[in-house]
């Protein structure tokens, strides 16, 4: 007796678990719309000889900037061009990073307070997403 009890009760709790299961699957109409092109990591220099800016050329999109102030006086960096952007003021010797999004055309790197060369650099189209590349977070 105990036996058909217990099996009666079962049935409609595996019948339950089974359809919540299959409602769980989800919508399968979704946009798999491609995710946003990785940052580019590009490095300044500010010497006594004046700015560089390494890589010269690169694409379109969120920049990751980082600055290293190499005279002896205080200054900051300023990015002309499509996008305009300025670091904070660096002291002798310190390093920042900025982030910026930046669109194709020609810039010019200039250091603000730092009497030194500015620097042209050119950012060409929009780079890559960075979808269904291993490693990348």
């Amino acid at each position: 007796m105990l036996w058909r009890r217990g099996r009666a009760l079962f049935l409609p709790a595996a019948a339950l678990v089974a359809v919540l299961a299959m409602a769980g699957c989800g919508r399968n109409d979704f946009k798999n719309d491609p995710g946003q092109p990785i940052p580019a990591e590009v490095s300044v220099k500010i010497a006594t000889d004046g700015v560089v800016v390494s890589p010269k050329e690169f694409g379109a999109g969120l920049v990751n900037f980082t600055v290293a102030n190499l005279t002896n006086q205080t200054g900051s960096l300023v990015i002309r061009g499509p996008v305009n952007a300025e670091s904070d003021a660096m002291g002798p010797s310190d390093t920042q990073t900025i982030k910026v999004q930046v669109k194709s055309g020609s810039y010019e790197a200039s250091a603000n307070g730092i009497g030194v060369r500015p620097f042209s650099f050119s950012v060409g189209p929009e780079r890559p997403t960075g979808q269904n590349q291993l490693l990348l977070p």
